[in-house]
């Protein structure tokens, strides 16, 4: 990966990505991820919540397990991830994939790194291979905990098409969503799957709220009326509340103690946030075996 940041960006060494045609929307190629958090909590606590591989997985919904293989001579951890879809108490798709990753605490102030190579396992996966990093950057409010990645796309030419409109934005609120999950897991001791059932019920309420709305709309779009008089007068109340209705659902703020990706940075505020740590040139392209080398 190149450690040279352009417009908020950065990119994979040793990874082809697909050359794409200019447009209003998309570049040549699609911007990066990028995603930070303000976490209020002791800076060895973020730490543990993120690089344990028992814990990662609680709060991260890219990942339903993560496990260790084997750490190499030069001190990079091989491992093996899991995505089961919906749950995996109910899978109807399972994505696997290995990664390598390496972490550095630079200083007692608690600043650090971590950097990983992944790729995916089979056809499945609508995210090739890749590579990001994590910065732990304590503050006096805090710690900015950040992350910034890409990938090729997979699934083909189709993969290349849905990519920049669907995936990459869907990969994208996952990831600040999650963030916002460990934050709120970090600093107050919420369970993340008690984070997920909130998430649930909030999502539920706000999509009975667009159903009724949208069901009040139809109702009053098809009853013939005269354009003045009682009737008329009960129509547009209608059509006023179903809109009130629909806008709450829509814009209505997310508690404090549920999720939600809004509260996260999506652009790098400087440069230096956009550029790789240097950690990242070291790792090795993961195989599609565990490398080989003494056990973690």
């Amino acid at each position: 990966m190149s450690r040279r940041a352009r417009d908020g960006c950065w990119e994979v060494r040793g990874v082809d990505r697909p050359r794409r045609r200019r447009s209003a929307t998309v570049g040549d190629v699609a911007r990066p991820l990028y995603v930070e958090t303000l976490v209020r909590c002791e800076a060895d606590r973020l730490w543990h919540l993120t690089q344990a591989p028992d814990l990662h997985p609680r709060w991260d919904l890219r990942f339903s397990s993560i496990q260790p293989t084997v750490r190499d001579a030069d001190g990079h951890q091989h491992f093996t991830y899991a995505l089961v879809l919906p749950h995996p108490r109910a899978a109807l798709l399972t994505v696997t994939g290995t990664g390598v990753s390496v972490g550095q605490r630079r200083d007692a102030a608690g600043r650090g790194t971590s950097a990983l190579r992944f790729r995916p396992h089979g056809v499945l996966s609508p995210l090739g291979e890749g590579a990001g990093y994590w910065r732990y950057v304590p503050t006096e409010h805090g710690v900015r905990f950040l992350t910034g990645y890409d990938y090729v796309p997979g699934w083909g030419g189709l993969g290349r098409v849905l990519d920049p409109f669907l995936v990459r934005p869907l990969v994208g609120w996952a990831t600040a969503w999650s963030f916002d999950r460990l934050r709120l897991w970090a600093e107050t001791g919420l369970d993340p799957a008690l984070a997920r059932n909130r998430a649930l019920r909030d999502a539920a309420v706000r999509s009975v709220g667009l159903g009724l709305s949208l069901g009040a709309l139809a109702a009053a779009g098809g009853r013939r009326t005269r354009r003045h008089g009682r009737r008329h007068g009960q129509r547009r109340s209608l059509v006023g509340a179903a809109v009130a209705v629909a806008a709450a659902a829509l814009l209505w703020p997310v508690g404090s103690g549920t999720p939600s990706a809004r509260r996260c940075l999506r652009r790098a505020p400087d440069r230096r946030s956009a550029t790789a740590p240097t950690s990242l040139d070291t790792v090795p392209l993961p195989m599609g075996s565990a490398a080989p080398g003494r056990d973690a």
